[in-house]
């Protein structure tokens, strides 16, 4: 029988996410997005989905990201808001306001 997932499973997977340091040029691409078009949490992330669609970002789009460790993908999601507020430090809190006021009580 398959594992059942805990809440508290899944808030520790997110805390240690957020702990991850995103590599130099993933960084590089949350400041740059985030300059392009400064924005909280979840516009950033649509931002950040068109500047690597256009490949504005160094021509990277997608597969070039993908290849550096980020992905637009839900899975990958906990690990990409951990790199955002890592990257952007106390101005990411909106990243925790915006992700717990979606979230059922």
């Amino acid at each position: 029988m398959a594992e059942r997932v805990t809440h508290a499973h899944v808030t520790a997977t997110v805390e240690a996410a957020a702990e991850d340091r995103p590599p130099k040029e993933v960084a590089d691409f949350i400041r740059y997005c985030h300059r392009r078009r400064p924005s909280a949490w979840p516009e950033l992330y649509d931002v950040m989905c068109g500047i690597a669609a256009r490949r504005e970002f160094r021509g990277w789009g997608p597969e070039q990201l993908s290849e550096r460790g980020l992905t637009f993908s839900l899975e990958g999601m906990p690990r990409l808001t951990g790199w955002v507020r890592a990257t952007l430090g106390p101005s990411s809190d909106a990243v925790d306001k915006n992700v717990h006021a979606s979230s059922p009580a």
